[in-house]
């Protein structure tokens, strides 16, 4: 996974409550095995027409939202457990996901897949799409670091919770497997120890 420390970007805005991991990746496309390739069909049924054409409504397809922050309504990620979901958010290049509520699993299956989900409160998720809507140039920090998300140019900052590890993994770059890795002359003493 990448690290993760202090991101600032501008933002894609979907002010929809209850999206559910169908609608960010369809069950139809859920036949790879890997983490790539995902990104192209994220919002698919919302994203293209019947006739495979870009729908211009939708959010991704307007130029003048662009970013690696993902601004969702509330209760994101709700649904099934499909992991592809994070999966597909991450390829096509969110580094973020910012929300008021996410499903437990999803939140999981995110952080798990060096996708930052960054709960923030109903009053503050307005504040960023207002902003948004108003200036779609508009920039969002998000500090892992400091656990804090602020919007550029204003006094508003919020902080988020994270739960500590997923935090040293995400600044280090580690899945389970790294992070295991890297205890690895700790477990070789303790077992060298055992064995005395």
């Amino acid at each position: 996974m990448e690290k993760f420390t202090t991101l600032t970007s501008t933002c894609v805005p979907i002010p929809f409550q209850d999206v559910d991991t169908d609608q960010i990746i369809p069950a139809r496309f859920l036949k790879a095995t890997t983490r790539e390739g995902f990104g192209d069909n994220l919002f698919c049924d919302w994203r293209y027409k019947e006739d495979g054409q870009p729908n211009k409504d939708f959010v991704l397809n307007d130029e003048k939202y662009t970013g690696e922050i993902l601004v969702a309504g509330k209760n994101f990620g709700c649904g099934s457990s499909r992991e592809h979901a994070a999966w597909a958010i991450y390829d096509y290049g969110f580094k973020v996901v910012v929300s008021s509520f996410f499903a437990d699993i999803f939140k999981n299956n995110a952080l798990n897949n060096g996708l930052l989900p960054v709960q923030v409160t109903d009053v503050f998720l307005d504040q960023i799409f207002s902003t948004i809507e108003d200036d779609p140039e508009a920039q969002i920090k998000v500090s892992l670091v400091d656990q804090e998300i602020s919007i550029i140019g204003s006094n508003l900052v919020e902080s988020f919770d994270i739960n500590p590890y997923k935090k040293l993994c995400l600044q280090k770059g580690y899945d389970d497997i790294d992070f295991l890795l890297s205890k690895i002359d700790e477990i070789e003493k303790y077992e060298l120890a055992e064995e005395d």
